[in-house]
């Protein structure tokens, strides 16, 4: 049962990449009116509603994990390395949350912030990673057994495809005030 075919992968990539190559798809099309996108709506809204929802999620993994704290908690250096990763993953929620605000507020910033918070999957992975391994002082590949990388490298690269989505896209371009390619302002 622990198996995951490539009926899964299939299933997985129909799931993800039929909405991804429609989202790219519109995003490098060219509108009959640019200026009249603008706003929270297209793909941006489901970006927009992502965004808004990955906090929680990024809290729910920390609340799922309480029952592998326990377990650690009597081992030696155990509650530092739980510590260590609550840590972690209070500060990556925090950067989501100003990465929302950002986005709510229209703010010029959101571009590099989300860009930012991209960049922030892997290290913050890495991170506990090398942070439960050093403290506890079991090898990389305890710490990493089962599927460990499947979530961070999918997560990565869905993000990935968003990110390039958010500075593709003309609707982004306009609702948080960047120039476009080659528009110089005056001085």
């Amino acid at each position: 049962m622990g198996a995951f075919s490539i009926w899964h992968w299939a299933i997985v990539l129909l799931i993800i990449g039929v909405p991804v190559f429609f989202a790219v798809r519109s995003a490098t099309k060219p509108s009959q009116n640019p200026d009249s996108l603008v706003g929270f709506g297209g793909w941006l809204m489901l970006l927009a509603i992502g965004q808004a929802l990955s906090p929680f999620r990024t809290l729910g993994e920390l609340f799922s994990s309480s029952e592998g704290y326990q377990q650690l908690m009597p081992l030696a250096n155990g509650p530092l390395a739980v510590c260590g990763e609550i840590v972690l993953l209070l500060a990556f929620a925090v950067l989501q949350v100003v990465v929302l605000f950002a986005m709510l507020r229209r703010s010029p910033s959101f571009k590099r912030l989300f860009l930012y918070q991209w960049i922030a999957i892997p290290v913050v992975f890495i991170l506990d990673a090398v942070w439960t391994s050093t403290v506890l002082g079991v090898p990389m590949s305890q710490v990493l057994a089962r599927d460990a990388l499947v979530a961070p490298i999918a997560s990565f690269v869905v993000t990935g495809i968003w990110v390039a989505y958010v500075y593709k896209s003309v609707r982004v371009r306009n609702t948080f005030g960047g120039l476009a390619v080659g528009q110089v302002t005056a001085a």
